[in-house]
């Protein structure tokens, strides 16, 4: 039988991460590409206590459906939390979801036809395409450095596309980049929000996990206008397996949302909000995330120092102060996604993000998005060192050309 299917399906299509890191069962190989928090330090015993707690016949509710909109204490508890780190909100303003993800699809549901502009970081987040992509968006670019969106650039861009949806950005510890927005672009980004009148879709699953430094505002608590769709996510902080995150937007807007997300898979599972919630109320997730935050540190530290030890010199880093990645910049004319398949894997056992596949207008292969997080610290002490020994024979001839990413990637921050 010859299916026939919908017009949308045909910019649906597998991602570089599933296609190329295919081969990830070699034990052998050590991987750098997923977004994984460590699971060594999901808090088992806590929510093994919280579940059997609610598994009792006269709690059994909690096996029920509930609300689209998410159970009354989880999205309090929320607001909460989201009131402690600087952003007014009420439970009324929340919106659960199962995983961040959703608010992204969600959001491209409620505002975009096929056609319509979509403003995007250049890189941006490459699950935000794959969720975008149904809907046949067009894409206008805003380049980055090392303080996040040129909000510059965004002013040109807006002035040549004022129809578009909205701005989609990772502020904080940027998908793939890693880097930060300053505060100063954040103000002026709501600024020209405003006076273009277009709304934002702020992206923070990585927001808490902050290594040093002063924490920037979010995008929605600098809001005046009811313009920031601000989405969050557990699956960092806590577990991906619970598969929650939340919205936060207007009354106009999370109602809208909320009607969508009936329809899409009519609630979160009540167990995992059930559970979260009980979490939040029973055990500390402030001390929790702290040894996350320490954890990762290091970690992060220990890569790039190993990077800065074994890489060529014309192989450039990002700095991340916070997050799961570090940005790789290679030679002009280098395409780390044929370096992968050809030698990183077969022959260094080493996996990484080809960068190519983030970039929604104008992809250029010679960046990588890699990993800290997950990966024990044996091997990325091995893995980097095996990558930089490839990359010696690879690139030991090629300068380094990528005007665009010359200060994004050429931080060389001292590590402690």
């Amino acid at each position: 039988m010859a299916m026939i299917f919908a017009r949308r399906m045909s910019r649906v299509r597998p991602s570089a991460i599933r296609e190329l890191l295919a081969h990830g069962a070699d034990p052998d190989l050590i991987s750098f590409g997923g977004g994984y928090p460590d699971q060594r330090l999901f808090p088992l015993d806590d929510l093994r206590a919280v579940l059997d707690d609610l598994l009792r016949p006269e709690r059994s509710q909690v096996l029920q459906y509930a609300t689209s909109e998410g159970l009354p204490a989880l999205r309090a508890l929320i607001a909460e939390r989201m009131r402690a780190g600087g952003t007014p909100t009420s439970a009324d303003d929340v919106l659960v979801l199962s995983g961040g993800q959703q608010g992204l699809d969600l959001v491209a549901k409620l505002l975009v036809d096929p056609g319509d502009t979509i403003i995007v970081e250049d890189p941006t987040f490459l699950g935000a395409l794959i969720a975008f992509a149904p809907l046949e968006p067009s894409y206008a670019t805003v380049r980055m450095d090392e303080q996040g969106m040129d909000v510059e650039r965004l002013a040109e861009v807006l002035r040549a596309n004022p129809d578009a949806k909205f701005i989609y950005t990772v502020p904080d510890f940027h998908n793939p980049t890693g880097v930060t927005m300053s505060i100063e672009r954040r103000r002026r980004l709501i600024e020209l929000a405003n006076e273009y009148d277009v709304l934002v879709l702020e992206d923070t699953p990585y927001r808490e996990l902050c290594f040093e430094g002063v924490q920037a505002p979010t995008l929605a608590s600098l809001d005046t206008e009811g313009r920031v769709v601000h989405l969050s996510s557990f699956s960092k902080i806590l577990a991906p397996g619970l598969r929650l995150g939340w919205l936060t937007a207007s009354p106009e807007i999370r109602e809208r949302l909320g009607l969508l997300k009936l329809a899409a898979d009519t609630q979160s599972g009540t167990l995992a909000m059930a559970a979260t919630a009980a979490y939040l109320k029973g055990f500390d997730i402030d001390a929790h995330v702290q040894r996350l935050r320490d954890v990762y540190r290091a970690k992060r530290d220990l890569m790039i120092r190993t990077i800065d030890e074994t890489f060529p010199d014309t192989v450039a880093r990002t700095y991340p102060t916070g997050g799961l990645f570090t940005w790789l910049t290679f030679p002009e004319g280098f395409d780390s996604a044929r370096f992968m398949a050809e030698v990183a894997v077969p022959e260094a056992k080493v996996a990484y993000v080809p960068g190519a596949t983030f970039f929604a207008v104008d992809p250029r292969p010679n960046h990588a998005r890699v990993n800290f997080s997950s990966v024990p610290e044996e091997q990325i002490v091995a893995g980097i060192t095996r990558l930089g020994e490839a990359l010696h024979r690879a690139v030991a001839e090629i300068r380094l050309v990528d005007a665009d990413f010359a200060t994004l990637t050429s931080q060389k921050e001292p590590v402690a």
